[in-house]
């Protein structure tokens, strides 16, 4: 019996010193903030989940990493586990499963980059009700998922002008990913600025029905620019990285005739100096990093959804390349635009049924 109560005695006194030495490695290490480079103390931290164009789609995916690399920089995170992070699908398939994964490492914020996933949000966030969401490109009307939009429209409307601009052949094209309310804004807002800078100029608009397909892209291409085209539009992510491939190839072939393409998204004039005119901006990247920031402090727009347009500098056009002929009144013009876009002297177009009754007079 002596031997027994002489061991438990012994237990206590080892559990007790366990306890204080815990607690003084706690305080010894008060402040290890992971927003701070620490590791200790859990910070604030983010992950994205992309849609299957991939982080690097020079495009949409890749606009949205680097909003997110930006916001992890300035608030000294580090990639990983309780810093920013990313996970790309390769499928449909991997929507559920990548949210999921982000939600059981405690991102305190997961995003959903693109309108194929509102589906996989809404199933995930209602299953985990303690966890903030966001998705780009769709609305999700739950309390603890915020929604980024964007007015495409505007910025499709700004290629339209400067590539009615630059045409010789007044014959253009229009390359879209799929036939979506994202790309249809993209593609009204587009043919309401050619309407607007020179109504007489022919568009072609097809669809390649995926945004991950560039053969598809440069197939489009080619037989847009056999026919005439001289300048090519594309609001199709990863497809449209096989418009740039057949513009700089034809250049390269035929440096004397014009071959423009116009990107998206992101400024896109390094997929190729001599063809890429310039580019519809949509500043995911500003969108994603804007309401990390919000809810860092505590201000998650949660059931909200956030409309980002020219006057919120959400979109955009990107300089004009200095080898077109007319770059001067093509940005004036386009200056001319973005004020009366800005001060609602003009109301871009969003759908076709819009577009009908559209006018500049």
């Amino acid at each position: 019996m002596k031997k027994r109560k002489v061991g438990m005695a012994l237990a206590l006194v080892l559990a007790t010193g366990t306890l204080l030495g815990a607690c003084g490695k706690s305080n010894d290490n008060k402040g290890g903030d992971t927003s701070k480079g620490g590791d200790n103390e859990k910070g604030f931290s983010v992950a994205m989940v992309t849609d299957v164009g991939g982080v690097d789609d020079k495009s949409f995916n890749q606009s949205s990493w680097e909003g997110l690399q930006n916001f992890g920089k300035e608030n000294g995170l580090k990639k990983g586990k309780g810093g920013y992070d990313y996970l790309a699908s390769k499928s449909d398939a991997d929507y559920t499963t990548n949210l999921n994964a982000l939600v059981r490492q405690n991102f305190d914020l997961v995003y959903a980059i693109g309108f194929l996933m509102p589906s996989a949000v809404e199933e995930i966030a209602k299953q985990q009700k303690d966890h903030k969401f966001a998705i780009v490109d769709a609305e999700v009307k739950l309390p603890n998922v915020a929604s980024i939009l964007f007015k495409e429209q505007e910025a499709g409307f700004l290629a339209g002008v400067a590539a009615a601009l630059t045409t010789k052949s007044n014959h253009i094209g229009f390359i879209g990913g799929m036939e979506v309310p994202v790309i249809e804004r993209f593609n009204v807002g587009f043919l309401a600025g050619v309407k607007a800078a020179k109504p007489e100029v022919k568009v072609d608009v097809q669809y390649a029905g995926a945004f991950d397909k560039a053969e598809l892209g440069q197939a489009i291409a080619s037989k847009m620019y056999s026919s005439g085209t001289d300048v090519i539009f594309h609001a199709a992510g990863a497809t449209g990285v096989g418009l740039f491939k057949e513009a700089n190839d034809r250049k390269k072939k035929d440096p004397s005739k014009d071959f423009w393409a116009i990107g998206v998204d992101r400024d896109q004039a390094d997929m190729g100096a001599d063809v890429v005119l310039t580019s519809a901006l949509k500043r995911v990247d500003v969108a994603v990093k804007d309401l990390s920031t919000k809810t860092k402090d505590g201000n998650f727009p949660g059931g909200e959804v956030a409309l980002y347009g020219l006057a919120e500098d959400g979109v955009g056009l990107a300089p004009i390349n200095d080898k077109a002929a007319n770059k001067a009144d093509i940005e004036a013009a386009v200056k001319d635009w973005v004020g009366k876009i800005k001060s609602g002297d003009l109301k871009v177009p969003e759908t076709k049924d819009e577009l009908k009754t559209f006018s500049v007079k």
